[in-house]
């Protein structure tokens, strides 16, 4: 049984893609900041184990942060807040080690950490701020406000009689005032579509389950769908419950779409891995400064497809536990990997509670895949380079041509069965498929991102249910069609939201929004697989994909390419 296996490690080896904290103090001066900084450092530092021989040193180094954190607070000409210099201080320190380290204050911390649990207590609906007013997207099912009534679309005006509409209400407001205990309390007065009067809910907050996986699916008799969109506490048991759906109605063949899925819990992708893979094969190690962090992890019980024919799609925006899946399925050869290069994130995070309720993520190893390699991309004290890294993929043409990305000879490695596999930063896809920018346009995303879509979904669906009672999710997949004059109503949206119109870019992107609308209808109507189901039909990856099942079923039985060379 793998080490990693363990839940108790699982606990410590969470990984989460890089979060930045920017706060800009530009009235204090530059060499108190500089000095926070490396201070805060030296404070981080000492609260690990280390050698006798740097403990002068660590004395010396926090007996300065004190000096000046005292100057700072008793003599600097203007009043400061040190607990925000000190966070300040901090962020740049982690920023200075690498990508991934990383401080999420106490106010953040339960509400990032909920995003990994699967589960957080509150009043259960999916919410958008739309013009500076909460909307109800969407009630979630069995949660309290499904029960009480509250409909998609309705909006949240106050909550315990304060008032939430048109004051610049953010996302942390709603969280602060939706979420909380299970069994309490909270009074939300609601906003309905034609009707006059807010309607007053009493609702009792409850556990709200969170699903990694958000789609699940039959694409014809053989071939099962599965989307992961993180890696959470739950994701593992959300698997296996997909296999054995999928696999009751025929699956012999499984699309696991990683696609823009950032990662999570390390072990939620071991375990997956390990239903994938058998004979004991290595899924991933991990080599840290201290023992206790290197580790490997293998396949060690009966999966529960290790049969069929397997591709992981991937892009630019797979990173971390994704990035582990991809890379254990790739280098024992198991199936294919299909798309483009993933983001290249190689380092482990070990979450540490601090005394205030806020967490450090400190990167305690480097983790390598069966074949030995590190997948972590190069990174300097440059940070903001690191972050440009996808601009630069786009604007060298790596997302339209494999050509464009070189690989280092020194990087080169060999899968199980002798294929050749390269490190250096991300996975690189067996198959890749190109961006495909044919059919979009600005004018299109203007329309998404000033939510004048969202607002016409939501009103379309509310003002329409009558229509699609009697329809089912397969038969609106199958039949339904957006008409031009949704399109026009949709563009009425737009400018109403100050969306001007293109009628160049709408004409380009026509087909593509009918799409688009569809799908986003179809989720608002019915759930996420529907979207998906829509929307998978003018992904490139995914369309690619179906037809390479051959090449991948060639590469799981192909014999290993040493013992053919030994016999010729």
């Amino acid at each position: 049984m793998g080490n990693l296996q363990h839940k108790k490690r699982d606990n410590q080896l969470k990984e989460k893609a890089v979060s930045e904290t920017k706060n800009t103090k530009s009235q204090i001066r530059l060499p108190i900041i500089l000095a926070l900084a490396i201070s805060a450092g030296i404070w981080i530092g000492a609260t690990f184990a280390e050698p006798k021989g740097n403990q002068n040193d660590l004395r010396a180094a926090l007996y300065k942060l004190q000096e000046i954190m005292t100057y700072v607070n008793r003599d600097y000409v203007d009043s400061v807040n040190t607990n925000e210099l000190v966070e300040f201080g901090i962020n740049k320190m982690l920023e200075h080690l690498d990508p991934h380290s990383s401080y999420i204050p106490a106010k953040d911390a339960s509400i990032v950490q909920s995003q990994l649990d699967g589960e957080f207590d509150g009043i259960g609906v999916e919410f958008g701020i739309i013009r500076d007013t909460i909307y109800v997207v969407a009630p979630l099912t069995g949660g309290p406000s499904e029960a009480l009534g509250i409909q998609s679309g309705d909006q949240i005006i106050r909550v315990d009689g304060e008032n939430m509409a048109g004051v610049g209400v953010t996302n942390r407001d709603v969280f602060e005032k939706l979420r909380g205990p299970k069994g309490s309390v909270v009074v939300v007065d609601m906003k309905r579509k034609n009707q006059k009067d807010l309607i007053e809910y009493k609702i009792t907050r409850d556990k709200i389950p969170q699903y990694s996986i958000i789609a699940s699916y039959m694409v014809n008799n053989e071939i099962g769908y599965i989307k992961v969109s993180r890696f959470a506490a739950t994701t593992y048991d959300e698997f296996k419950q997909s296999l054995t759906d999928l696999k009751s109605k025929g699956m012999k063949k499984l699309v696991i779409d990683l696609q823009g899925n950032p990662g999570g819990y390390m072990g939620a992708a071991i375990n997956m891995a390990d239903e994938l893979l058998g004979d004991r094969a290595l899924i991933v190690s991990q080599e840290g400064k201290v023992e206790q962090y290197n580790q490997k992890a293998f396949a060690f019980k009966p999966g529960m497809f290790e049969e069929g024919s397997v591709i992981v799609l991937v892009n630019e925006g797979s990173a971390s536990a994704s990035e582990i899946l991809a890379g254990a399925i790739q280098d024992n050869d198991r199936g294919l990997i299909v798309g483009r290069r993933s983001f290249g994130k190689g380092l482990v995070q070990m979450p540490i509670d601090l005394s205030d309720g806020a967490e450090l993520r400190l990167t305690i190893a480097r983790y390598y895949t069966p074949s030995g390699r590190s997948i972590q991309k190069p990174y300097d004290a440059n940070y903001e380079a690191y972050e440009r890294d996808w601009v630069n993929r786009f604007e060298h043409g790596e997302f339209f041509s494999a050509d464009s990305i070189k690989f280092n000879d020194s990087l080169k490695y060999e899968t199980v069965k002798g294929r050749t596999v390269y490190g250096g930063g991300g996975i690189m896809p067996d198959f890749f498929v190109p961006l495909d920018t044919t059919m979009s346009s600005a004018y299109v995303n203007k329309l998404f991102n000033s939510d004048s879509a969202r607002e016409f979904v939501l009103d379309f669906a509310n003002e329409n249910k009558s229509k699609f009672e009697n329809m089912t999710a397969t038969q609106y997949y199958k039949d339904y069609t957006v008409s031009d004059v949704m399109l026009n109503e949709l563009v009425e949206y737009g400018k109403k939201n100050k969306v001007e119109f293109d009628s160049k870019d709408f004409a380009k992107s026509k087909e593509y929004l009918k799409v688009l609308i569809k799908a986003h209808l179809g989720k608002q109507l019915y759930d996420d697989s529907t979207f998906y189901k829509v929307v998978n039909d003018i992904n490139e990856v995914y369309l690619q994909a179906l037809r390479l099942f051959d090449e991948a079923e060639k590469i799981a039985l192909a014999t290993d390419l040493h013992e053919e060379e030994e016999e010729e």
